[in-house]
């Protein structure tokens, strides 16, 4: 569909607004998915080409957060199998389910992971000082309940994306005992795998729209750039208040979808 000068600087404007997002926080596609729709792109089009056209700010971002990244290399592989199983699986229930499928759900699980990430300080304390008491071994990789939880995280992720970085950061900062930059810098490759996974996925069973993947491409590699600058900067109880209320515009944004 050949979109006008307007719609075009639209979308390119949407993909740097969505990489910027998605470095810091998550929920870029809550900006690119309307902008679509609104070009006269059809749902299933518009999500497809979206997932693809992000995957060069995903790792924009994820560059932005090299350093953040020093020393986590086996978490970052053991939690990438997570990613790109659930992704697949996403991408390929996106196109067999209704369109509906997600949208009771996704509201609640934000607002649990926002619920999660506010009081995270609070039950880390917690759960450090019970291990103190009881011997307990910390486990560097978060255990089983990590993984599943980001596998069913990254269905959901490889289905639309919209929140994912929210749901991660939260059950993240539950299980691990780091930075939440640190988190955010795993968070950022995680997002990477399932956007790529999915988009490998839709190239063999999906029609894009070549234009509108261009644009949110370069768009959103601008944007990674950007939003690892600015979120980099930002200390923990920042950044934290900034995920809330990119979280809280998320669940009103589904709510009214």
């Amino acid at each position: 569909m050949a979109l006008s000068i307007w719609e075009a600087l639209a979308v390119f404007a949407a993909g740097i607004g969505a990489g910027t997002i998605n470095t810091i926080v998550g929920s870029g596609t809550l900006i690119t998915f309307p902008v679509l729709l609104a070009t006269g792109l059809p749902p299933v089009t518009a999500t497809v080409s979206n997932a693809l056209g992000l995957i060069p700010g995903s790792v924009s971002g994820a560059i932005g957060y090299r350093a953040e990244l020093k020393g986590q290399r086996r978490l970052v592989l053991r939690l990438g199998v997570a990613a790109v199983i659930g992704g697949l699986a996403g991408a390929m229930l996106l196109l067999t389910l209704p369109a509906t499928a997600f949208e009771t759900i996704v509201p609640v699980l934000v607002a649990l992971a926002l619920v999660l990430v506010v009081l995270q300080p609070r039950i880390s304390a917690r759960v450090q000082r019970r291990r103190a008491r009881t011997g307990t071994v910390t486990r560097t990789d978060g255990g089983p309940l990590l993984f599943g939880g980001l596998l069913l995280a990254s269905v959901y992720g490889g289905y639309f994306t919209a929140a994912q970085g929210i749901i991660y950061l939260s059950l993240m900062g539950m299980l691990l005992e780091d930075t939440l930059q640190r988190l955010n810098a795993v968070k950022n490759v995680l997002a990477a795998l399932v956007n790529s996974i999915a988009a490998l996925f839709f190239l063999f069973v999906a029609d894009f729209d070549w234009t509108a993947v261009l644009l949110i491409a370069v768009g959103s590699a601008i944007g990674g750039q950007v939003g690892a600058k600015v979120g980099r900067r930002l200390p923990a109880p920042v950044l934290r208040t900034f995920i809330v209320v990119v979280g809280t515009f998320a669940i009103v944004q589904l709510l009214l979808r």
